[in-house]
């Protein structure tokens, strides 16, 4: 779908509306106006509503009202479920039909109630007095249209509140109002698929996004209110296609292996062996389908496709088969009421689009919004005293206690264990007699009990693209509540969603999900990867790397899709798709079609949970080969021979640290030890501080300010209340070792530590016992740079990842290369201004030997540097082949490759 259009207008609709409400607002509010007079009720209403919450609030609250119900009136008019349309004219007329009927004296008697059908009328043929009577004749028609639909889709056009009816926007006709630029985005074409919704949802929060992620730069948290705005984000069709796909079509075909349905289900992967152990589904009624973030339901309105061809299949009757799908089937759970809305919206459409009386059945899509229910204890004793108190178990007041923040928690919340349904039930059926003040009660309880249901109940199938949140985004309510619940995975809220998509699927039930890539390789993910390959099997996965959403440029989000299934298998092969270097959407889209019918393609890859145990800490790395494992399985590390360790962060870089030509010479140490330092009483001391790429050695820019042993760094308290330094590791400080660039977007580059440095959390550091020259040569290898992606394929390098590095079985003798490296490494890096060891340029020196032509000396040094370079190349690839031996990859890697030494 063309989304450009789409982005302009819902962004634009949102500063227009949010102009209009306000402009309506403050004519309404005034002492003498009309609003005043003839609707006081409204108007006191109003009041009341800015009082509870807020006057932005309420003007937001209203504006989004009206777009929602003017996007989803304009697709209604588009596919004709309007028998009139409301807010679209007729082919070659610019007034809305459903007025231009109106003036011709034809009113749909059904839709629009007889009082207001005598005062459209009265408008119109100048009875009523009216500055702008067509203007207030079809606001009367549209306000009519909504409340006719409430009976039928109640979840998005519900009773309009008086004093909502009161803020609806002036101009509705003219060709700058609000619905002519409705009806220009949301052409025909943009209206065949009910998502065009979606988008416009996801475009209409998007500035008020941008407005919560600029709040985090200045370290203002994701507050509940702001959650959905900050993690909304629409998932591509042909990923959510791969998705419910590989979950339900998959239980299905296994159920049905006669099925014609694989033929057109093309991101579908059939299974390569035979499958015997797998969850029974004797019909379709017993397939239930969740999302438990389901945004504007994206997800389950194709799972509604796949489930009609199931049905038609099966043999339903086709007029019976939307009401099953949306009494049996379909499941949605969502946290932000407006997104519910759609998501419920774009199901009743799907099923009108397929039963064409279907809202007159008035069935309401299974989508749960999570609200925050709160109940005063003292409330709850009178409703207890009222209702029986053979009801109220410690179980039940416990679960009274979990919704108080469902609006932070959401569907991560794990309810005590009861029989819901059968509660509520009961207490619907007792009520609360003569007891009105204990209805509000009544109703938190009953409304307690339907939201746990939703999350306790096991689903055969689980889908979803969960929030993305980091902690450090996090409020700090949802930080202190995800370390309790959620210990293995509180590091983001994707992480946690994996967890508990796989507590609500039943076993051998799937989950699909995409989400970020992170929880594959990264060592704070370790403990939940652990969980995930001893319990539960991946079947399938597309790994998508970066730029796969168009909506998100760049680098920022690298994502996977992928399908558990609930039950351990851990020498099954599952089906695993490298799609990282696909650049865009269409491209990624491309490859996956390409993988799923050649499996030669290049980037299709078949792994089991049995391969990736054992590499240290579990990575999900499905692409390598048996030779690459095999040099995993074994039990020395470079973590077992060394020690690894992040450097100091000094909390405030522009004062303690210095480049060293900013400083006097002679106040600098240079190849001091800890002790010696210390007694110098100097107070600037080289540091190692990250730097670009660079082997061997160099990158000796900085000098931090150490003075009296870092009393300051070691007792000087930091902003935040700690103490201003962290990770200063004081036991290997000014220790030769090894230091390497902690971020590397051109790859991983490690340098000699000489005696005398400090390291920063830029340039984290490796010593050991040993001769370092082996974990130099081995860490610059490109045997490391193969392993080092097993671990973690991304720009960082974290010191526990290097430890994991396995070592050669054999002894490795590669001094002599090591060291020369160093010395022409040394040679390169002195020859520049900014090394505190540069004497002359290698310019004067071809003078000094009596050549005194400028171009001369240039072309005796630029034969000098390509000698160097062919040298340095040579040894680089002996050291690589040195390496490739060691390690048995010979079939794998080859030692020649382009030389990175600078």
């Amino acid at each position: 779908m063309e989304t450009t259009k789409l982005r302009r207008f819902a962004q634009y609709a949102r500063r227009n509306l949010l102009e209009l409400v306000e402009t309506r607002l403050q004519l309404v509010l005034q002492p003498d106006s009309a609003a005043r007079r003839e609707a006081p009720a409204a108007v006191k209403q109003l009041e009341t509503q800015i009082r509870e919450s807020s006057r932005e609030q309420v003007i937001d609250r209203v504006a989004y009202t009206w777009f929602n119900r003017f996007s989803a009136l304009r697709y209604m008019d588009v596919n004709r479920v309007n028998r009139i349309s409301v807010v679209s004219p007729l082919e070659g007329q610019f007034q809305p039909e459903i007025l231009a009927e109106a003036k011709m004296g034809h009113i749909d008697e059904e839709m629009v109630p007889a009082p207001i059908q005598a005062k459209v009328r009265a408008l119109l043929d100048g009875t009523a007095p009216s500055p702008d009577p067509q203007q207030e004749a079809y606001r009367l028609l549209v306000v009519a249209a909504c409340n006719y639909w409430q009976g039928a889709m109640p979840f998005l056009f519900e009773a309009i509140a008086d004093y909502t009816e009161l803020l609806i926007p002036d101009d509705l006709l003219s060709g700058n109002s609000i619905l002519a630029y409705t009806r220009e985005a949301m052409t025909p074409d943009a209206c065949e698929d009910v998502e065009v919704i979606g988008w416009l949802y996801q475009f209409y929060i998007s500035e008020k996004k941008d407005e919560v992620f600029e709040g985090l730069k200045k370290n203002k948290k994701i507050t509940p209110e702001n959650i959905p705005a900050a993690t909304q984000l629409f998932t591509p069709h042909w990923i959510v296609r791969y998705l419910v796909e590989n979950s339900l079509g998959r239980l299905w075909l296994l159920n049905r292996p006669n099925s014609k349905l694989a033929a057109q289900m093309d991101y579908y992967i059939a299974p390569q062996e035979p499958v015997t152990d797998f969850l029974r589904i004797a019909k379709p009624e017993d397939i239930k389908l969740c999302d438990p973030a389901c945004g504007s339901g994206h997800m389950l309105t194709y799972a509604f496709d796949l489930l009609y061809a199931i049905y038609d299949e099966e043999g339903t009757d086709p007029v019976e088969i939307p009401e099953k799908i949306l009494t049996h089937n379909l499941y949605g759970i969502e946290i932000d009421e407006r997104a519910a809305e759609l998501a419920a919206f774009a199901l009743t459409m799907k099923a009108r689009g397929k039963q064409r009386r279907f809202l007159n059945k008035r069935i309401q899509p299974a989508i749960c919004v999570l609200r925050p229910i709160k109940i005063a204890p003292q409330d709850l004793d009178a409703y207890v005293a009222e209702v029986g108190r053979d009801l109220f178990t410690a179980n039940l007041r416990t679960l009274l206690n979990q919704f108080g923040e469902a609006d932070n928690f959401g569907s991560l919340i794990r309810p005590v264990a009861m029989d819901y349904a059968e509660i509520r039930r009961v207490l619907a059926e007792k009520g609360i007699g003569n007891q009105l003040l204990l209805e509000h009660v009544h109703r938190d309880v009953l409304r307690v009990l339907e939201q746990a249901e939703y999350l306790s109940q096991r689903y055969q199938v689980v889908v979803a693209n969960p929030p993305y949140m980091g902690s450090g985004g996090m409020n700090g309510r949802l930080v202190a509540w995800a370390k309790e619940n959620y210990p293995a995975s509180k590091s983001d809220l994707f992480a946690m969603f994996i967890e508990r998509n796989l507590d609500l699927v039943a076993k051998q039930g799937a989950v699909g999900m995409i989400t970020m890539q992170s929880w594959m390789f990264l060592s704070s993910y370790e403990k939940l990867r652990t969980h995930l390959l001893n319990n539960k099997t991946l079947t399938s996965m597309a790994h998508l790397g970066p730029r796969a959403f168009d909506s998100i440029g760049g680098e920022v989000v690298s994502t996977t899709a992928f399908v558990f299934e609930n039950a351990p298998h851990r020498e099954l092969k599952g089906d695993f798709m490298r799609l990282v270097d696909g650049a865009s959407e269409s491209e990624k889209d491309r490859m996956i079609r390409e993988a799923i019918g050649n499996h030669d393609c290049g980037w299709y890859h078949r792994a089991a949970s049995a391969d990736f145990q054992k590499i240290p800490g579990g990575p999900i790395a499905y692409w390598v080969s048996h030779a690459v494992i095999r040099a995993f399985d074994h039990a020395k590390y470079v973590g077992s021979r060394c020690d690894t360790r992040k450097g100091m962060a000094t909390g405030l870089n522009a004062e303690f640290v210095r480049v060293w030509h900013e400083v006097s010479r002679s106040r600098v140490g240079l190849g001091m030890n800890r002790a010696a330092a210390k007694k110098s009483g100097l107070k600037w001391f080289p540091y190692a501080n990250g730097g670009p790429f660079r082997k061997w050695s160099g990158n000796y820019d900085d000098v931090v300010n150490w003075e009296n042993d870092g009393y300051r760094l070691q007792t000087e308290l930091h902003e935040s209340g700690r103490v201003r330094a962290v990770n200063l590791n004081l036991e290997f400080i000014f220790r030769e070792g090894l230091s390497w660039t902690s971020i590397g977007t051109t790859g991983f580059s490690i340098r000699k530590l000489p005696v005398g440095f400090a390291f920063s959390s830029a340039a984290n550091a490796l010593f050991s016992d040993d001769d370092l020259a082996s974990y130099l040569g081995l860490l610059n290898s490109k045997v490391h740079a193969s392993l080092g992606k097993v671990l973690n394929p991304t720009v960082n390098s974290n010191p526990g990842d290097i430890g994991k590095i396995p070592l050669p079985y054999t002894e490795i003798d590669n001094a002599e290369v090591v060291q020369r490296l160093i010395a022409i490494s040394d040679a390169d890096w002195d020859s520049y201004e900014t090394s505190w060891n540069f004497k002359t340029s290698p310019m004067l020196l071809e003078i000094n030997e009596g050549i005194f032509q400028v171009a001369y000396c240039y072309q005796l040094m630029q034969k000098k540097w390509q000698q160097t370079l062919t040298e340095m190349q040579s040894l680089e690839e002996e050291n690589n082949r040195i390496f490739i031996e060691a390690y048995g990859l010979q079939d794998e890697l080859t030692p020649d490759g382009e030389n990175n030494a600078k």
